[in-house]
């Protein structure tokens, strides 16, 4: 048992259903999270990624199925439930002819805050996401990194037990992702439990405890990332041979004799080495041979899990697409608005 097995849970989804139509954005759908942790929700354009984050943070009522988050039914109390939780969504959604501090103080506002209250927490807001010089200043004057740190500044005003970021860093220059990235863990440092649905790999494998897979309203896979690797099967060898001149006759080699998986062998100029897919031991054994029998000596030899871009093309079908050239909404999930 790992110590995120014994966290009670703070959203709990049972048979979750919404039809568009004829079209069923969430078949089913089944999905735990516990707390104080991050949840990664991936899947291509259109699995229903927005509907469910919807449906969890009472935009949307699902058709069939329950969903329990911090200890309030979804459908049966809504009030109660938006209190405690914070949404980000895809694309900033601040009052733009407001300012930073007016943002975040009018929330506060209609979040019952008193007076004193709300101009506190507006200014602990501003001064962590490293908006105080900005406060003053309307957001429409903001960059798009400044905005979207005010986004998430305003979805933490009134200290939600959880939190959705759907698609948080789209079109975020790399600077920038890595300051949302790094105030996301701090988040969850402080006991907040994430639900956060992206495209990104490295922002899954960087922020995610565990991940969901979802495709065409499904899910077809979750755990923690290593185990989804492993699920898929098959791993790399990389072998660098003592003599770079051994790369690709090498290669050619080990093609003919068919000793390789589920590929051919890669040249890897960059490193000198050998990239060979292989399903088991035995196989590694097999290619190893190969290699020492042709008259090469082996510099290094180490295995590799699959990368979680090619896990999530082998679950899905499909290669995740990029957020930042792409405007991941499926006209399903935008006529829900």
């Amino acid at each position: 048992m790992t110590l995120n097995d014994t966290k009670p849970h703070a959203v709990t989804v049972r048979g979750l259903v919404k039809h568009y139509g004829e079209t069923r954005a969430l078949d089913g759908v089944d999905l735990e999270v516990r707390e104080g942790t991050v949840m990664g929700v991936l899947g291509p354009n259109g699995a229903g990624k927005t509907t469910l984050v919807r449906i969890l943070s009472t935009l949307l009522l699902p058709d069939a199925g329950q969903a329990v988050v911090a200890g309030y039914d979804v459908v049966r109390q809504p009030r109660k439930l938006r209190r405690v939780i914070g949404l980000t969504g895809q694309y900033a959604s601040v009052d733009e002819k407001l300012s930073g501090w007016e943002n975040l103080y009018l929330i506060g506002r209609l979040l019952d805050l008193s007076r004193k209250k709300a101009r506190a927490r507006a200014d602990e807001m501003l001064e962590r996401f490293s908006l105080t010089e900005a406060a003053r200043r309307p957001a429409r004057t903001y960059s798009g990194g400044m905005r979207r740190r005010l986004d998430l500044a305003a979805s933490m005003i009134g200290r939600p037990a959880v939190l959705y970021l759907d698609e948080p860093t789209t079109g975020l220059d790399p600077r920038t992702r890595n300051e949302v990235w790094d105030e996301v863990r701090a988040m969850v440092g402080d006991g907040v439990t994430v639900l956060l649905t992206t495209q990104y790999m490295e922002e899954a494998e960087q922020l995610a405890s565990e991940l969901t897979v979802i495709d065409r309203g499904k899910v077809v896979a979750g755990g923690a990332i290593e185990e989804l690797k492993a699920k898929v099967g098959g791993r790399t060898l990389r072998v660098r041979p003592a003599d770079p001149l051994q790369l690709h006759p090498l290669a050619r080699k080990l093609d003919e004799l068919g000793v390789t998986g589920l590929g051919t062998t890669t040249v890897d100029t960059e490193t000198g080495s050998l990239l060979v897919p292989i399903l088991g031991d035995e196989q590694l054994t097999t290619v190893v041979g190969a290699i020492t029998a042709h008259g090469a000596t082996i510099s290094s030899l180490t295995t590799e899990l699959p990368s979680l871009d090619e896990v999530f093309l082998a679950l899905t079908g499909h290669r995740a697409s990029a957020p930042q050239d792409t405007r991941p909404a499926d006209s399903l999930e935008e006529a829900a608005v």
